[in-house]
């Protein structure tokens, strides 16, 4: 569906991640086979493989599924931080062309962008520090933010990755307060509801998540407003 209504105007990458190794496989192969572009493949939850573990399992993974594939380490949500020395030794392998780090430590950035921003797209997974990582060499974020903002991340990084970051900086003071926001609750509990004030989706989500709190309504409706989103 995703890949039919981007009709090829910008590129689709799914998320195909497992804490299995086959399972991960079967899901990379489903999406070369359905026309995206690439895949994101998070860390191994609950199961904590060890970095020897993590290398094997993304190495796998590429040698089984021809295309691009982009690392995720989130280890607030895995319980899996999969260490630079890693991320270095999976640079080597030519379809592994980045990595989405949410770990959301500025000197894991520095660390990585040094051992392999190279050969790699260090890629932030945290839209509060994008501005910083990016004046470090990294390339853009995969936001939550963009979910109800696009156009305003879309030229914040425009702007950051062509060196101006005055501009970038503007674009992003009236958004600082909605980054925030959109962790009132578990992610992706404030982007729903937001998306619903918007008229864009349905009320409502699957469990075991649930429908936003009504004490952050105004909280989030207030840095909405403040984004000239709502």
């Amino acid at each position: 569906h995703v890949v039919q209504r981007a009709n090829n105007r910008v590129p689709v990458m799914a998320g195909t991640g497992s804490n299995s190794t086959a399972e991960a496989i079967e899901l990379s192969l489903a999406a070369l086979n359905a026309g995206a572009d690439a895949c994101l493949l998070v860390t191994p939850y609950y199961n904590k493989p060890t970095q020897r573990g993590l290398f094997e399992h993304f190495r796998k993974i590429a040698q089984e599924v021809p295309m691009p594939h982009v690392l995720y380490n989130v280890p607030g949500r895995t319980a899996c931080d999969m260490l630079p020395e890693t991320v270095e030794a999976l640079a080597q392998i030519p379809n592994i062309v980045g990595i989405k780090e949410a770990s959301g430590k500025i000197e894991r950035f520095k660390e990585l962008i040094a051992r392999c921003g190279s050969r790699l797209d260090i890629i932030s997974g945290d839209d509060g520090i994008v501005i910083e990582v990016m004046e470090l060499g990294a390339k853009g974020v995969i936001s939550v933010t963009a979910n109800v903002a696009p156009r305003a991340m879309h030229e914040l990084c425009k702007a950051a990755l062509n060196g101006d970051f005055a501009a970038a900086r503007r674009i992003n003071a009236p958004l600082e307060e909605l980054h925030q926001a959109m962790f009132l609750e578990s992610n992706p509990i404030p982007v729903k509801w937001a998306l619903a004030q918007m008229g864009l989706i349905k009320s409502g989500i699957r469990l075991p998540l649930t429908v936003l709190a009504d004490t952050y309504y105004e909280p989030l409706r207030k840095a909405m407003k403040q984004a000239e989103i709502l």
